[in-house]
């Protein structure tokens, strides 16, 4: 298992709503629910932290999505709808310390974020 060391900056974490937040088309039979340990993982970091949610949902399901969001108290403070459904590359700089300011996580469909927060490892970087 990888763990990632990250700084005590403020942080913005990119989040993948089919499959990662909610289980993968769970909207399409009518009610879209959590994975494992959603909940807890996103209300826990640190007030400072942004969330941006990603999502190849077309614009037209926002309603439903956000109330669905909603209903189960999961933090979020924006939602990118309407993404291609390929990859998604992150690029970023580095920081002149030297601090990489950029990480990926790639999780197993519908694994949820239980036991994330122990991979992530803040420190005095």
């Amino acid at each position: 298992m990888m763990t990632i060391e990250v700084s005590r900056l403020p942080k913005a974490w990119l989040v993948d709503v089919d499959g990662t937040v909610f289980l993968h088309n769970g909207h399409l039979s009518g009610e879209d629910q959590p994975l494992p340990g959603v909940v807890e993982f996103l209300n826990a970091l640190p007030a400072g932290d942004m969330v941006i949610l990603m999502t190849a949902r077309d614009e037209g399901l926002r309603g439903e999505t956000e109330r669905a969001l909603a209903r189960h108290k999961i933090r979020y403070d924006r939602i990118l709808f309407g993404l291609p459904v390929g990859e998604r590359i992150l690029i970023n700089d580095k920081k002149p310390s030297g601090l990489a300011t950029a990480h990926a996580i790639n999780l197993d469909r519908n694994a949820g974020l239980a036991g994330l927060a122990e991979r992530i490892r803040e420190s005095d970087l």
